[in-house]
């Protein structure tokens, strides 16, 4: 009798001993540096509460991985089925081409002197392209990598993969990465010009004006309106042709209603909206008058002689100085 039990007690004592030994095993999470990827980090934990795996080891070790062994596996090696591939195919587990699943992927920003800092989303690329190997490393290691100029975009490379106005936005339309702004530029007694990225951007690529007419980075030379009036600068487009010519002043120079006060025959009203729909500006500006309100006051006689006002208002070209005063001076 008593040696019956003897089998039973010896399998409770190899059974609470393997307990006592799985115990003391201690699992933890592992962290793998990769050349260029960043760490991965796998949890022994999370992967125990899965389905077919809860407190199951065999189901790895050491079948897929070797405790014992130090062997390292390539993606290509995963793709294959191979170590973390083996359940990572998209069918049992997500699939190992999700890399942000595992890489840890960060947003990166490029310091560019001329045009300011450009951002890449990897956030926002990964939405629209979830596999890694669109890009990595075709076109980009999955590091550090040289710089490609634009030029070399244009022809295919690096960026220019894709942005090819057909698979993503094109990268002639610089604004879609490059930060642009509206400039104001302080013309002194011709008022402050407003130039509006924008809107010139939403008709005309970026190299249109960069960099043949303009530096990347904004000069300090500043160019006439002779020298645009012979197609420098805003005059290379703006000579009513391609668009709405420069001398067609009030478009880009603020101008506003004069108010002359004239004592004993009424103030006089001069529109600038009204003249500018008739004439170009340089047909006053600055022969006849300056681009700033002038100091000096011209009298009703210096006018008559073609002086001022009178140069146009000579009964000839438009009505005469000398006539219907009340046209001008207003005297309710």
């Amino acid at each position: 009798m008593r040696s019956c039990f003897l089998p039973t007690i010896s399998m409770l004592i190899l059974m609470l001993m393997s307990c006592i030994v799985a115990g003391a095993v201690e699992i933890r999470d592992v962290t793998f540096t990769t050349k260029g990827a960043g760490k991965v980090m796998f949890s022994h934990k999370e992967h125990l509460k899965q389905a077919g795996m809860t407190n199951n080891c065999n189901a790895c070790h050491d079948s897929i991985f070797a405790i014992r062994k130090k062997v390292s596996y390539t993606m290509a090696d995963m793709e294959k089925g191979k170590s973390c591939g083996a359940c990572h195919n998209g069918s049992k587990a997500f699939s190992v081409q999700e890399c942000a699943r595992c890489h840890h992927v960060k947003e990166i920003t490029y310091p560019v002197k001329a045009t300011g800092a450009t951002h890449f989303s990897h956030k926002k690329h990964l939405a629209a392209a979830p596999d890694c190997n669109a890009c990595h490393p075709a076109l980009f290691n999955a590091g550090p990598n040289k710089r490609v100029t634009m030029e070399e975009m244009y022809k295919g490379k690096s960026c220019g993969a894709c942005h090819d106005g057909k698979k993503g936005f094109s990268i002639r339309n610089c604004s879609g990465c490059h930060p642009v702004k509206d400039l104001k530029f302080s013309t002194g007694s011709a008022g402050t010009v407003a130039f509006s990225h924008s809107k010139h951007a939403a008709s005309l690529s970026c190299d249109k004006c960069h960099t043949a007419l303009y530096a990347t980075a904004r000069s300090k030379s500043r160019v006439s309106m002779a020298q645009m009036y012979k197609g420098k600068s805003c005059g290379a487009c703006h000579d009513g042709k391609n668009t709405f010519d420069i001398k067609s002043c009030g478009s880009c120079h603020p101008t506003s209603d004069k108010n002359y006060e004239i004592k004993g025959a009424g103030n006089v009203m001069f529109s600038h909206k009204s003249h500018t729909g008739l004439y170009g500006c340089d047909k006053c500006h600055p022969k006849l008058f300056p681009t700033g309100k002038g100091k000096t006051k011209v009298s009703m006689k210096a006018m008559e002689k073609g002086k001022s006002c009178g140069a146009c208002h000579d009964g000839k070209t438009a009505f005469t100085v000398a006539e219907n005063c009340a046209t001008c001076h207003k005297t309710h």
